[in-house]
């Protein structure tokens, strides 16, 4: 299966390692990581979105970190799903504890 990643990267220093982690996560489970984080830096917001939702159209499933509420791209990419019937799935969906989650 193809899982796209979402969440914070703007505004976050570490966010390379964090979705490295999730990658290797999804990896490990024997599925395909789609990780935004290994874009190219110094483009405009509006082209990250494009490539990203050309991710989320090729992905199965779309896995939303627990920061991604603090993210706009990330609440785009959750109402693109919406709109386009993607699975979507969170941390407790795979058997982690977080407590914003709701």
């Amino acid at each position: 299966m193809k899982i796209y990643i979402a969440g914070k990267i703007t505004g976050d220093a570490k966010y390379k390692e964090k979705f490295a982690s999730e990658a290797k996560a999804i990896e490990d489970a024997g599925h395909i990581p789609l990780n935004p984080a290994m874009l190219p830096a110094g483009m405009k917001n509006e082209d990250y979105m494009r490539i990203c939702f050309a991710m989320i159209d090729i992905s199965d499933a779309v896995y939303f970190l627990p920061d991604a509420l603090e993210s706009k791209g990330a609440m785009l990419e959750y109402d693109y799903c919406d709109y386009t019937y993607k699975p979507r799935f969170y941390l407790e969906d795979i058997g982690g504890q977080h407590e914003e989650h709701s």
